[in-house]
């Protein structure tokens, strides 16, 4: 529609506004969706007249348009579903709960759950974020405030929230100067003249006379009856024609791409069918394509949206799916809601530069250890640089590690020239290898396993000439590595073997990129070609299933948001024009373009995503910064300037970070404030002797390269010896480094030692405030937001400890320096499990904690119940005993399939919607003391009081393997003794926890690959668990003491006495029971002890870390050999 048109309406809209048509005035501003009247919206919702309301928004935007809309129609039915709830009655409830707000539960099924749990209060104010609420007048008014702020934020409503300024009548005022204009066309005017139709044009009758008068205000029209229309005003301009919609659809492609199971959606702990799944494909819902000029779909202002408190919790895993609370944040006593990103969160700040030498092509942060840089420059260097000890920690020149096994075309190139340039460089998803890819042919994997420890793993002769990009990707459950090249040609990798799984030809021209993917369990791969054709591939030998182009037919990168829910390209054409674009992915169309890229880049723009929110792209010397909402340049920033016209961009997986290139052939580090106090942590270390290849160091001209090792082409991982379960940041290789300076750091080695905390002034601790009475602290873990920390007590008893958010703990999140309150709901309730007959002291206790941190499921001896952990109200109870559970642990993608670990030695399957168990696994000997699940291996591990491990499929519930752990020489175990298994972060390594030993262990084979046995002294150990980041490892011991190991080797590099942090009682000896890591500060634990009590330890601010890792013996990494075990040694 022309702008004259759009005018037009507006126009009408006045005018039926004037002559009162009321109804049909809000009838074209819903079809015509120019206008959202703002005061009749209030009106209706004011009144209560919710079918209007959703009637009248339905002709600007659907539920699933965007997040902003999805939070809408949710308040409007929420607050319908509370009003008959209000009014008693139940069966208009349920109908509004079933036809209304079950559409809501493929988006976030717990708070669907949690709304449904409504339906059994007496009083729904009896939840505890509902308790304030008051009566519906008042709640109406809170919503629409709510309403108001979201309609104003939402980019679909953007330019229409403001009706034109008109000066009164505008409508009969052109019709009066058009009649005016055509009586004085009039051969005998007259001068009264008696216009009866609009339909026609106007001509007087002959008569005698002067000429009549003809000014425009002349009131020639008067009342215009009701009936009657305008023809189109097609004269004043063209309508702009829709733009052609692309041949093929991705849409079309994924959703039949074969014969490809999808599984259920994932649903929260209690009744009620999940929704349909091609809903929960749908993560970011649609909205409109700007290709109609007339429209555009930015947000109303950066600025004000980002800055803008949101006005609903956001937990980290869901911020841009926008799940909705039960409650509008006025309502919550406490807000845990997660604060809007800002400009200000960008890394701006140049905080170091570090020299490589040659020109850099291409970067990549470690996915884990976030202060990793893998570099690849223009002469076929490769290092890894520890950016917080600003340390060149590895380093590999570009050689042929077979030359003879070559082609005879690579062979001759490289004896006319033995130089490459590196491509790309990229870390794999856990970080375990890293990816080469060259401008000859090649492409090198390398495994890494902590610190200098980088070792050949495959050499692959890819392509035929360049291979131009590659990327890791995980078709079948199998991780692969994904190669385009010069030769026109996408070929797919085994990672582990190096065999070659799928080749996809059908480019015309080289390909440029390669950017795989998955929704739900479809996997795909989009590749680009420098004459700008994208395709898109299965994998399969069916072709491609999609050809698009790029925007002005350019040589383009594509990738995706961090949830990947969005899909951006950027690129470059010959002319030099670049463009950063989003796709609509379901119309394979552009959906917005950002403004800012300039007309003459030099190369092709490199661009990156962060936080799901922001983007950024090298140009023009500077880098340039768009909020992903607005199409307008956000801000940039030059670096303190040398950078090169396109340099090469990185971001850091949590966005605090930024790696940029720099004319001089270095990279510069950018970091926000985050970033800024992360580096300030790392640089506060204590001194370790194995940080020496230090940043001006590295810049002397000539570096070897390090001693080749004996991997040869082929093979494998299995082959090898195993990867150790951590990265370890601190073991450092001296290879590189001048003979003085080696020296010294044997010295220095010589005299290093473990840190030992023996007074409350060298750590922070904090005993929690308990007023429910004390018994021995059973079980205990941290909400998975880092807020709370909830505890089990012997008897029972579960008490919830909640830090608040204030000006000295901004974050609300758990910390040693701020006490927090021993938490209950308005009701005094406890959540109190069923302990039947048992003894307390005999009882084993165990709980699992839902996801979003809404229920935890418990159970002491008696029944397993489910608590609202909101409201500590029981919501039901199963499984009376015998047999008794001893472990309970929610499956990782669906949370109503729980395992649960019986007394018996069974484990239970159990399928809570249907209550049901679906099968028993049977394997140990005595109880089960450990579960846990890998989302990567698709297994459970379980442990028992037998000291056996067992592995089984998720799949099928098959047993896939089994181990007993390897006593120490002269250690009995209890006849009982609890074993523990906890994943690490790769989620293929595991740690077992047991009285007398700590093993990690490799899944699914339980290869054991390293034991760690404590000394005598300090008894048996109580228990252990990983830190947050799998770094390291914290261990209690029954003569109160803690240890911290360092994940990678297992070696003891800090331990905490017991009087460091309780008070000295002779006649109480208390020490901990249960350790607990917190789930974001990786240098954060807490105790529960014996006494009943919990304190939560940190280091101190000007330490930042328990202790510093021994440094390695010889230069060399630790050894991962089966069977290798340490005993800690008593300190001289």
């Amino acid at each position: 529609m022309s702008s004259l048109s759009r005018e037009l309406v507006f126009l009408i809209l006045q005018f039926l506004d004037e002559e009162k048509f009321k109804e049909t005035v809000h009838k074209l501003e819903q079809e015509s969706t120019f206008f959202f009247n703002m005061r009749y919206f209030e009106d209706m919702v004011t009144n209560g007249e919710w079918d209007e309301v959703e009637k009248y928004l339905s002709g600007f935007t659907k539920v699933d348009d965007n997040r902003y809309s999805m939070k809408i129609f949710f308040e409007i039915r929420k607050q319908k579903y509370l009003e008959a709830l209000d009014k008693q009655d139940r069966a208009k409830a349920v109908d509004i709960l079933v036809k209304d707000l079950k559409v809501f539960a493929a988006f976030n099924e717990e708070l669907f759950k949690e709304i449904t749990q409504l339906l059994t209060l007496d009083n729904f104010r009896h939840n505890e974020q509902l308790s304030k609420y008051g009566d519906t007048k008042s709640a109406r008014g809170i919503m629409l405030a709510e309403l108001k702020k979201l309609i104003e934020a939402n980019p679909v409503f953007r330019d229409k929230l403001q009706f034109p300024t008109l000066k009164n009548s505008r409508l009969r005022t052109l019709i009066n100067q058009s009649l005016n204009w055509q009586h004085q066309l009039c051969k005998t005017p007259r001068t009264n003249p008696d216009i009866k139709t609009l339909f026609v044009d106007h001509s007087c009758g002959q008569q005698n006379g002067a000429r009549a008068p003809s000014p425009v205000t002349n009131p020639l029209m008067g009342a215009v009856p009701k009936a009657g229309g305008f023809p189109p005003l097609s004269a004043h301009g063209p309508f702009q024609p829709t733009p052609a919609a692309l041949p093929t659809s991705l849409a079309g492609w994924m959703a039949n791409p074969s014969p490809v199971p999808h599984p259920s959606a994932s649903a929260g702990p209690i009744g009620l069918a999940s929704a349909n799944n091609a809903a929960a494909i749908l993560k970011r819902p649609r909205t409109p394509p700007t290709n109609n000029p007339t429209m555009d779909y930015q947000t109303a202002d950066s600025d004000h949206v980002m800055k803008r408190t949101r006005p609903f919790g956001i937990s980290d895993e869901q911020v841009n799916n926008l799940p909705v609370n039960l409650l509008p944040v006025a309502y919550s006593s406490q807000s845990h809601g997660q604060s809007s990103y800002s400009s200000d969160d960008l890394p701006k700040t140049v905080v170091m530069t570090l020299s490589q030498g040659s020109t850099v092509k291409s970067m990549d942060f470690h996915p884990l250890q976030q202060i990793l840089l893998l570099v690849g420059t223009n002469m076929g260097d490769i290092m890894v640089w520890d950016i917080g000890s600003r340390d060149r920690i590895a380093h590999r020149n570009f050689k042929v590690w077979e030359l003879g096994s070559c082609s005879v075309a690579l062979q001759a190139s490289l004896s006319n020239d033995y130089s490459a340039s590196v491509n790309r460089v990229v870390w794999s998803p856990d970080g375990t290898l890293c990816s080469v890819a060259y401008s000859k042919h090649i492409v090198h994997i390398y495994s890494y396993h902590g610190g200098d420890d980088l070792r050949n793993h495959l050499e692959i002769e890819a392509h035929s000439g360049s291979v131009n990009d590659l990327a890791f990707s995980y078709p079948n459950k199998q991780l692969c590595v994904v190669t385009c090249g010069e030769d026109r040609v996408i070929k797919v990798w085994d990672a582990v073997t190096g065999g070659k799984q799928y080749t996809f030809e059908g480019h015309e021209a080289p390909v440029y990129s390669v950017c795989p993917h998955h929704k739900e369990n479809i996997q795909f791969i989009f590749s680009t070609a420098t004459d700008g054709k994208i395709k898109a591939w299965l994998y399969d030998n069916m072709g491609s299933r999609v050809d698009y182009d790029a925007p002005g037919h350019s040589s383009t990168t594509m990738a995706y948001s961090a949830d990947g829910t969005r899909l951006f390209s950027c690129g470059t054409n010959k002319e030099g024009e670049s463009s950063l674009v989003e796709w609509n992915e379901s119309e394979g169309a552009v959906k917005r373009t950002y403004h800012g890229l300039g007309k003459r880049s030099v190369g092709v723009v490199q661009f990156d995503t962060t936080k799901n929110r922001f983007l950024a792209a090298g140009d023009e010397f500077m880098i340039k910064f768009w909020d992903m909402d607005n199409i307008n340049l956000l801000t940039s920033a030059d670096a303190d300037g040398g950078l090169p016209a396109s340099p090469c961009i990185r971001f850091n997986k949590d966005g605090i970070l930024l790696a940029v290139s720099t004319t001089d052939n270095g990279v510069k580090i950018l970091a926000n404030a985050e970033g800024i106090r992360l580096l300030r942590t790392v640089e506060n270390r204590p001194f370790d002797a194995s940080r020496v290849a230090s940043a001006t160091v590295v810049k002397a001209p000539s570096m070897g390269a390090f001693p080749s090792t004996n991997v040869t082409v082929g093979t494998s991982l299995a082959d090898r010896a195993p990867p150790v379960a951590a990265m370890n940041n601190d073991a450092r290789s001296l290879a590189d480094v001048k003979p003085r300076i080696a020296d010294e750091a044997v010295d220095k080695s010589r005299i290093w030692k473990m840190t030992e905390i023996n007074e409350p002034s060298q750590c922070r601790s904090l005993k929690l405030p308990d007023s429910l009475g004390s018994m021995r602290v059973a079980r205990l873990i941290y909400t998975n937001q880092g807020v709370a920390i909830l505890a089990l007590a012997a008897n029972g008893v579960h008490k919830l400890w909640k830090w608040q958010r204030n000006d000295r703990n901004s974050s609300g999140k758990a910390t040693a320096s701020i006490q927090p309150q021993l938490w209950q709901p308005n009701s005094g309730i406890l959540m109190t499990n069923d302990i039947s007959d048992t003894n307390p002291e005999d009882a084993v206790s165990c709980f699992a904690l839902s996801k979003n941190d809404s229920y935890v499921m418990s159970a002491s001896g008696g029944k397993i119940s489910l608590f609202n952990m909101m409201t500590f109200k029981t919501m039901t109870t199963f499984m009376p005993p015998p047999p008794a559970a001893t472990f309970l642990a929610f499956h990782p993608q669906d949370n109503n399939i729980i395992a649960i670990g019986m007394d018996d030695s069974t484990i239970q399957i159990y399928n809570v919607r249907v209550d049901e168990v679906k099968t028993k696994l049977k394997g140990h000997q005595k109880r089960i003391t450990g579960l846990a699940f890998s989302h990567v291996l698709n297994v459970l591990v379980s442990s028992g009081a037998d000291s056996q491990l067992c592995v089984w499929s998720t799949d099928g519930w098959e047993k896939q393997a089994s181990k007993f752990l390897q006593m120490p020489n002269g250690r009995a175990p209890a006849p009982l003794a609890d074993t523990r298994v906890q994943f690490h972060l790769d989620q293929t390594h595991l740690i077992a926890v047991h009285e007398t030993q700590i093993a990690i262990y490799e899944a699914p084979k339980l290869e054991c690959l390293k034991q760690w046995v404590p000394r005598e002294a300090s008894g048996p150990i109580t228990h252990a668990t990983y830190s947050c980041d799998s770094q390291s490892i914290y261990v209690s011991f029954e003569d109160g003491s803690v240890g911290v190991l360092t994940a990678s080797t297992l070696r003891l590099r800090c331990r905490i006495n017991p009087t460091a942090y309780l008070l000295p009682n002779p006649s109480l000896r208390a020490h901990p029971l249960v350790i607990a890591a917190h789930p974001s500060e990786p240098n954060q634990f807490a105790l529960g002890l014996s006494d009943g009590g919990v304190h939560v330890l940190e280091p101190l601010e000007s330490e930042g870390r328990w202790g510093s890792p021994p440094p390695t013996e010889n230069g060399a990494g630790p050894s991962t050999a089966s069977g290798n075990t340490i005993s800690e040694q008593p300190q001289r």
